[in-house]
């Protein structure tokens, strides 16, 4: 009896030990999370012809070239001092891409002869920007780009020769125009001018007409072109006026009135129109509720769509990129635990080809199920975020690292995201709040978070915490708050105006002071800082309010372990003010460890600096929540 009682507890213990092990979750390496994709920002020529990415050569994102007809790949740049950053095709299968010379400020302009794979300088922007407006098949040496060389506070607008690096002026800037819109054909027919707070839409005819206004609006009022109908010289753009959410709506350029609403949800904004200019058809629209959403308004790309989601199941389909016949396409799939795969599609022979996976090391099997969640705020206002429960772990009493997204007036959505599913996977629930102001939700809660920075946009974060714990999902005694920009700020003033209840916080590139953010804004910002008045603060008639949230007049507040990470020529920092920063918080004895990287902007872009900086940041959580790794 006492031998049968013995074999039964060691079959007991055993089954025990099996079940731990099935419940034990593989830490991931850093690595797999942050490395730079071995392929990436796949795009195809207009003729269909070749296939191009990027891909790493020496810690440099380079240009490489795969022919469809032959299926020979070779690398086609070969730079080891800077990474390629972006890259076009035109229509005389050659491409136009950018560096940016980080330690001189200086952005280069190149072509690219796919044919001989020649490169060719074409212009040195120093402390300039420069971006491709629009690339013409009538045309197809020329493409059209709005740059700020001639003054620095405002864009012009060149016709660029791809071939002989010949730039001739299109559109000079009067001083006030913030956005131009090429139709189809290339000619920029509407325009956006704006005082910083009042905008007014303009539109000519022809090049040879002047504009004249047609729309105006306050910037809370949104009016935002797509494209010429090509009817009675209609177009199509978003619109919020005289409604709450976002619509994409037809207007007459002749009387800038509403013809029709083309469609409208009433549960969030339009965000993104997909328009064919080959076809010169609405294909589609996105919006976002819990997760994205798509409705199609053109038959033949719903079919597309239905033929993609039979072959590729249970994933988020995008097109990126499309020959001009739109019979090749390029495919990304992902979901919120996987990072992404790209595809090629032929239409004519309904095949369907893996380019690459985005990070072939993450197994979404491992990962965690992002949560659509929701609370009231302490006003009562409805607050929607997400809620990324570790792998294997009971939705109670758990370790929470809270993440505010980094514009203010930008937010968070359902997709994969390396940064939560690497916390989660180090045993951490990961909590975003789409505090008031944040995108999507119409304009009522976007204007509800005007004036609300330091004040009930950092509410509802509070509120969300105190809801978790409410819920008793949050440890209260191991809450952590991380965040870049903005969402940098929103760790600082949790730390100094909530000490009890955040262990430590991470910042990366984090907004310290509203007024040399404000005052020391790139001139090409200069145009938006009537607008920022409006909706954060304005510093010279509401200086206390911007003195009383930020974060660089309030070290005396802070006691909580911090972790800053900063790039030393990220443009929008004052790295002078935030040394003096760090200085004052350890004069004061706060423990506080501050990496501050050459070379990098806000985002770093070297593998190197980017892998060191989320192992301490692993090491960091782990020491100051006393959570196991």
């Amino acid at each position: 009896m006492q031998g049968r009682l013995r074999s039964f507890f060691i079959i007991v213990f055993i089954i025990l030990i099996c079940a731990c092990k099935q419940n034990e979750v593989r830490q991931i390496p850093v690595s797999a999370f942050f490395k730079t994709p071995e392929r990436s920002y796949f795009k195809i020529s207009p003729d269909g012809k070749y296939i191009s990415y990027l891909k790493p050569y020496k810690d440099k994102q380079n240009i490489y070239i795969q022919s469809l007809v032959t299926g020979a790949e070779q690398m086609a740049t070969g730079f080891t001092d800077y990474s390629v950053r972006d890259y076009t095709w035109t229509f005389n299968n050659q491409i136009v891409f950018t560096q940016d010379i980080i330690a001189v400020d200086e952005f280069k302009i190149y072509t690219l002869d796919v044919a001989t794979l020649k490169v060719k300088s074409l212009l040195n922007l120093e402390k300039a920007r420069i971006r491709i407006l629009n690339r013409n098949r009538q045309q197809p040496d020329i493409i059209t780009v709005a740059m700020n060389k001639r003054d620095p506070v405002n864009f012009d607008v060149f016709r660029l020769n791809v071939k002989t690096g010949e730039l001739k002026p299109y559109l000079i800037n009067p001083g006030n125009i913030t956005k131009w819109y090429p139709d189809a054909d290339g000619s920029i027919r509407l325009v956006k001018v704006s005082d910083g707070v009042n905008e007014t839409i303009l539109y000519r005819t022809n090049d040879k007409r002047q504009f004249r206004p047609i729309i105006k609006n306050n910037f809370n009022d949104r009016v935002e072109p797509i494209a010429f109908t090509g009817v009675s010289n209609n177009f199509y753009a978003l619109s919020n006026v005289n409604r709450d959410k976002t619509a994409l709506i037809e207007i007459s350029a002749e009387t800038g009135k509403q013809q029709k609403v083309v469609y409208a949800s009433d549960k969030a904004d339009i965000l993104d129109v997909n328009y064919s200019k080959v076809k010169r058809r609405l294909e589609l629209v996105t919006w976002e509720e819990a997760k994205p959403q798509k409705h199609f308004l053109d038959a033949d790309m719903e079919k597309v769509y239905s033929t993609l989601a039979a072959k590729i199941k249970g994933t988020q389909i995008d097109i990126v990129d499309r020959d001009s016949a739109e019979n090749k396409f390029v495919i990304v799939s992902s979901t919120d635990k996987n990072p992404g795969s790209y595809y090629l599609y032929e239409r004519s022979s309904n095949k369907l080809k893996k380019l690459a996976d985005i990070n072939p090391d993450i197994q979404p099997a491992e990962l965690c199920d992002m949560q659509p969640v929701s609370f009231k705020a302490s006003d009562g206002m409805l607050i929607n975020g997400y809620l990324t429960i570790p792998k294997g772990k009971e939705k109670r009493n758990l370790p929470v690292v809270v993440m505010p997204h980094d514009g203010i007036w930008g937010r968070d959505s359902w997709d994969y995201d390396a940064e939560v599913q690497f916390l989660a996977n180090r045993g951490y629930a990961v909590f975003q709040v789409n505090f008031r102001g944040s995108a999507g939700y119409g304009k009522a809660f976007r204007t509800a978070g005007f004036k609300q920075v330091g004040g009930k946009i950092q509410q509802d974060i509070t509120d969300g915490v105190k809801w978790l714990i409410a819920n008793k999902i949050a440890n209260p005694k191991k809450i952590a708050i991380f965040g870049g920009s903005f969402g940098g700020f929103s760790a600082l003033y949790g730390v100094s105006f909530h000490p009890e209840m955040y262990n430590c916080a991470i910042v990366k590139y984090g907004l310290i002071n509203f007024f040399t953010y404000l005052k020391d804004a790139p001139p090409f910002f200069k145009p938006y800082l009537k607008m920022n008045y409006e909706m954060v603060g304005n510093p010279e008639t509401e200086a206390d309010q911007l003195r009383a949230i930020s974060p660089v007049f309030h070290t005396d507040k802070i006691k909580s372990p911090l972790l800053i990470f900063q790039g030393a020529k990220d443009p929008r920092a004052n790295i002078s003010e935030l040394n003096q920063f760090v200085r004052e918080l350890k004069k004061r004895n706060v423990p506080v460890t501050y990496r501050l990287k050459e070379n990098e902007r806000a985002y770093f872009k070297s593998d190197h600096n980017r892998m060191e900086m989320y192992a301490e940041i692993d090491s960091f959580l782990s020491a100051n929540m006393q959570v196991k790794p």
